[in-house]
């Protein structure tokens, strides 16, 4: 279920580069996040009374973070491609990942993600658009942002309610940077149904496949799982987008996955020693 959700998820970004020229970057955004909101409010049906004003701070900024990490990520897809800007994006959560961990052998994860970024650039300054790799930068930190802070609004919020309530603030704030963006086109029956069936695909399906997954998997195992999301991402590239991958390239990929997982089982093993000790 995991890997059908990030191929869901892939497949959807893909769509989604489908549509820029109809309405861009941030016109995509928009619609991804209004439909999926709509979809998730149907579905959860949040309650909006009982709630702390700490409550509404938290699930107000992980909306916050929810809309900043969808532009950045669109932003860069509309000047890299899809494997690239996801393989850049996933430095987020793994530096968090080394930072969670405290061990000194962590690093050496990020030295081969690091690694594996470099070989991205294919050793040249102009290989890769620096304005696409600073947004999908960027992305990477806003995902980091947006782990904590869904961590967070899960214990406050019953169920799907954070979530929910969360994709709506996010909806609001992406709404005048698409409009904006992309004017009255925005509203075209076609870019509607593409927006839709984007919403659906990368959002809708991936959270109620990693819900179930998270049930049934320890949070180690289901992390290694979502460090696939690159070469996931690459092969979507490739088969809807025609996005070719150079063998530099694949070797790049190949090393940011290899240094996640690596930092996953660190992060885990540090999880696991703090446990015992506490028993202790």
């Amino acid at each position: 279920m995991v890997i059908a959700g990030l191929a869901c998820q892939e497949v959807g970004a893909s769509f989604a580069v489908v549509l820029f020229p109809l309405v861009g970057a941030l016109g995509m955004v928009t619609l991804r996040l209004v439909f999926s909101a709509i979809i998730l409010l149907i579905i959860a049906r949040p309650k909006l009374r009982g709630h702390s004003r700490g409550d509404w701070m938290t699930v107000v900024g992980f909306g916050v973070v929810l809309a900043t990490m969808n532009m950045l990520f669109y932003e860069a897809l509309a000047r890299l491609p899809l494997g690239t800007t996801v393989t850049i994006e996933v430095l987020g959560p793994l530096v968090l990942s080394v930072a969670v961990s405290r061990r000194a052998s962590s690093w050496l994860w990020a030295v081969l993600a690091f690694a594996g970024v470099v070989l991205l650039s294919q050793g040249g300054a102009d290989a890769l658009d620096p304005v696409g790799v600073a947004f999908a930068a960027g992305a990477g930190a806003a995902w980091a942002g947006y782990i904590l802070l869904s961590s967070r609004s899960g214990r406050r919020f019953a169920k799907l309610d954070g979530i929910a309530l969360a994709m709506a603030v996010a909806a609001v704030v992406s709404l005048p940077f698409g409009v904006g963006s992309a004017g009255g086109s925005i509203i075209q029956p076609s870019a509607l149904l593409l927006g839709l069936a984007v919403a659906v695909l990368s959002s809708t399906i991936p959270y109620a496949f990693e819900l179930i997954a998270l049930r049934r998997l320890p949070e180690a195992a289901f992390s290694i799982l979502m460090s696939l999301a690159p070469a996931i991402a690459a092969l979507a590239g490739l088969v809807i987008l025609g996005q070719q991958l150079t063998w530099v390239e694949g070797v790049a990929i190949v090393l940011v996955i290899a240094a996640s997982i690596g930092a996953v089982r660190a992060a885990s093993v540090r999880a696991r020693q703090e446990v015992a000790q506490g028993v202790a």
